[in-house]
């Protein structure tokens, strides 16, 4: 376990990339919840597959902990924002709002617990 405070190459580290990988992705779901189909959908899937890209890549940039995690959580949750967004599993009229809490808790949850676990850092990356 790695509990170092911070690696040059994590992108979580550093104020600029922390808010064009995950504040700019998150701050248009936000945006985009008062928008109508198809742009909340796309939108949405789009700020997940970025954020998720943006984990992995962090994770094997500097091994960050959470990353391994909530990389894969992220694009998996692009598929009930699909199927919703798109009426194949039709969510309910309050879909949108457990997606967000889904989206929220889970990454949220995922970021504390595995690093609360296993240290801010895996390996030696």
């Amino acid at each position: 376990m790695n509990g170092a405070p911070h690696r040059p190459a994590d992108l979580v580290g550093s104020f600029a990339p922390l808010m064009l990988f995950w504040g700019l992705p998150i701050a248009a779901m936000l945006a985009a919840i008062v928008a109508v189909h198809p742009l909340k959908t796309i939108v949405w899937a789009t700020a997940l597959v970025w954020m998720g890209a943006a984990c992995l890549v962090n994770a094997r940039r500097c091994g960050r902990t959470h990353c391994y995690f909530t990389g894969p959580f992220f694009l998996l949750m692009t598929i009930p924002v699909l199927l919703h967004g798109y009426h194949v599993f039709w969510l309910g009229t309050d879909g949108w709002k457990w997606l967000g809490i889904a989206v929220g808790v889970g990454g949220g949850g995922l970021w504390c617990l595995t690093e609360k676990l296993w240290g801010r850092f895996l390996g030696n990356a």
